[in-house]
């Protein structure tokens, strides 16, 4: 039975923490350290959890949100998960159609199709769909059978090899997108379309941690079950990689069930701290990245895409290098930097009580 539904301060923090970090990963400089920059292929860093920590917290939202129209599919709630959807996927497309406007290319022979948000708004879409039409006692038997298929995928298709012209990942995209619609930058395209049926498994195992957060009837009782979960988690995609080795590009089931789990245990460990022993006074930073989640994002991407444009991202480098000789160092500090912009953005808002939501 669910319980009255309270906003926990923890699942902003999580959110801030989350978003905050993928404006420092994404905003480096240079040389970075290797913690704060993507693994090539197989292997996982603290920079390959930030977007997939976010992806969970959807799946979180998902069900927080909707639980409070009863998972009832009418038809304001259908138009809203589509409007938000198609929102979505439309931003995703503007951002990098304006990075290539700002350089004279104002078509679309050009335009990347698949990229951060968009993979957001399909996913977001299909377990929304999911939590209004189908039966959440099948939301884990569900999320298995896409990895599952998703796993045949990659085994069959050679899903796992660093060459293009033999990975099926690659060659789906290339076939039905081409190649000047997708990343340019490695083997495949890491927010290509297959790839999208194991982030739906991860939102949706999201969704099922949000259940566990609703219908707990205390927070102690919500914290153990995160914390079981989380754990069951972490071992099973550990065990899965010895098959099927932890990849973000890919997106591989390991790489999901890794960092939901991992996700899981931090969202119990901040319930623990702030919302059982109240230890509050560290989170207004992150908070102001949480309440204002994709507004932060969005702008964080267009500020990389204009300042580069101007040349002021290189100055203001070139300024920090000339104080820190080490290249790490001043990449990490112009990320910082960044990151700090977009937080009087969020802090600008907070203060006025604007949340921007879609």
């Amino acid at each position: 039975m669910e319980t009255k539904r309270t906003r926990l301060l923890s699942l902003d923090i999580l959110r801030g923490i989350t978003v905050a970090g993928m404006v420092l990963v994404n905003n480096g400089w240079g040389e970075s350290f290797e913690m704060l920059t993507h693994s090539e292929w197989n292997g996982l860093t603290p920079c390959d959890l930030v977007f997939p920590f976010f992806m969970f917290i959807v799946g979180v939202s998902c069900y927080l949100s909707l639980a409070k129209f009863d998972f009832k599919p009418s038809r304001e709630v259908v138009v809203k998960v589509l409007r938000r959807t198609v929102l979505l996927f439309l931003i995703g497309l503007g951002i990098h159609w304006i990075d290539n406007a700002l350089w004279g290319d104002f078509g679309f022979a050009h335009l990347r199709i698949w990229a951060v948000l968009q993979r957001i708004a399909l996913c977001y879409c299909a377990v929304s769909l999911f939590a209004l039409y189908g039966n959440h006692r099948y939301t884990l038997p569900v999320a298995g059978c896409l990895l599952a298929i998703y796993s045949l995928i990659l085994l069959l298709g050679n899903g796992y090899a660093y060459d293009a012209s033999i990975n099926i990942l690659a060659q789906v995209d290339l076939a039905l997108f081409g190649y000047d619609h997708l990343y340019h930058y490695g083997v495949i395209d890491p927010e290509g379309l297959l790839g999208t049926i194991s982030s739906i498994a991860h939102v949706m195992i999201g969704f099922y941690c949000g259940r566990l957060i609703a219908c707990g009837t205390t927070i102690e009782q919500k914290v153990m079950s995160l914390f079981v979960a989380g754990t069951v988690l972490l071992v099973s995609g550990y065990l899965l990689s010895y098959g099927l080795p932890i990849n973000k590009p890919v997106w591989s089931p390991s790489y999901a069930l890794v960092t939901c789990g991992l996700a899981a245990l931090l969202q119990a460990l901040l319930m623990y701290v702030i919302d059982i022993r109240g230890k509050q006074s560290w989170t207004t930073f992150f908070r102001i990245f949480g309440v204002n989640a994709l507004a932060l994002y969005v702008s964080s991407e267009l500020f990389a895409v204009l300042l580069g444009f101007l040349g002021v991202s290189g100055a203001v480098y070139g300024g920090i290098h000339s104080l820190i000789s080490q290249p790490k160092f001043a990449s990490l500090a112009y990320a910082v930097c960044f990151v700090l912009l977009n937080f009087a953005i969020g802090y600008v808002l907070y203060r006025r009580k604007i949340y921007i939501k879609l």
